[in-house]
């Protein structure tokens, strides 16, 4: 799960990984020298992703340590909070010359951060890692099929459906119900998310507004987080691993998806975001110790499956209108 996840508007358009191998063997006989640099220069943006993706997850199992000495919104409050003072630090955002819209879609951005947050890592106390995150994608998934209208996406809907009925062993009595609920809830707020982070993009500057969504959320975690867990918050070592959660949840892989945006086309990353789920269960099973069944790694491929599809029939979709145009 990320805070960084909206990818609604990139910094700049590019090639396609694809594309750009195809565009370097078309100009014909080329330098082997110049041959390596150009294709390592087109996985460059594909390899900050999937680093910000593995930051992300393996982030959420630091946290997941955590929780036990912390609590679920004690680990919460932590990451937002050092989140939100490194970012106000390293953007400095004005505070002045914003309309009353303008600070309404910030605080609205910032209540569906801090509602995703919180909401997520209550699912990640109670189950696996990959699963939380395989249904917390359903989201930014249905999302998609609805902005999208076309039929293809009914395919891809009922995939990613199929992939939680494996999940829930026909009924979720595998899985803790609440743990399960929580983390669709998450899944929602990811939705919700994506829409107030297109719509701050457009009136802050950079990163400003995430920034200021940012301090939003914390402040909102916070007064859960102190009853939850009161001065366990002030433990220098608890503080520390907060601020290692904060720092690969957060903050890190914000830097890199940005990096990647300028070079890599939105389409493209969100395909390799479909794939965070699978990033989860690696990091659930290597830091957690949670082995998936043939039948839960069955589950989260059909999601993933399901959401490179409905990016991929969105992507086509849109240049066969622009090419009627």
């Amino acid at each position: 799960m990320n805070d960084q996840r909206s990818t609604a508007e990139p910094a700049a358009a590019a090639v396609a990984l694809p594309e750009a191998v195809s565009a370097l063997d078309a100009a014909g006989p080329v330098p082997p020298g110049r041959r390596q640099g150009g294709r390592r220069a087109a996985l460059a943006p594909v390899a900050l992703v999937v680093a910000g993706g593995l930051s992300v997850q393996f982030g959420s199992a630091v946290a997941a340590l955590l929780m036990p000495k912390a609590g679920a919104l004690g680990v919460v409050t932590l990451r937002l909070a050092v989140a939100a003072v490194v970012l106000m630090a390293v953007c400095r955002p004005k505070l002045r010359g914003h309309s009353r819209a303008d600070w309404g879609t910030v605080v609205a951005f910032g209540v569906a951060m801090g509602a995703m947050n919180m909401l997520f890592y209550q699912a990640l106390d109670r189950i696996p890692l990959g699963v939380a995150v395989t249904l917390e994608v359903l989201g930014p998934l249905a999302l998609s099929v609805i902005a999208s209208r076309r039929l293809v996406n009914l395919v891809w809907a009922g995939l990613a459906l199929g992939g939680v009925f494996l999940l829930g062993g026909g009924g979720f009595d595998r899985l803790d119900p609440l743990g399960a609920a929580f983390a669709l809830g998450a899944g929602a707020m990811w939705a919700t998310y994506i829409v107030f982070s297109a719509r701050t993009g457009r009136r802050f500057p950079q990163a400003d507004g995430l920034a200021l969504a940012m301090v939003v959320a914390a402040v909102l975690s916070l007064p859960l987080g102190l009853v939850e867990s009161g001065a366990k918050l002030a433990v220098p070592s608890t503080v520390a691993m907060g601020a290692a959660v904060a720092m690969l949840s957060s903050v890190l892989p914000y830097t890199l998806e940005l990096m990647a945006l300028r070079r890599l086309p939105a389409p493209t990353f969100a395909v390799l975001m479909s794939l965070e789920p699978a990033i989860a269960a690696t990091a659930g099973f290597l830091i957690l110790d949670q082995a998936l069944t043939a039948t839960d790694a069955l589950a989260i491929a059909l999601v993933i499956g399901a959401s490179m599809g409905a990016v991929r029939s969105q992507v086509a979709g849109d240049r066969r209108l622009r090419a009627n145009a």
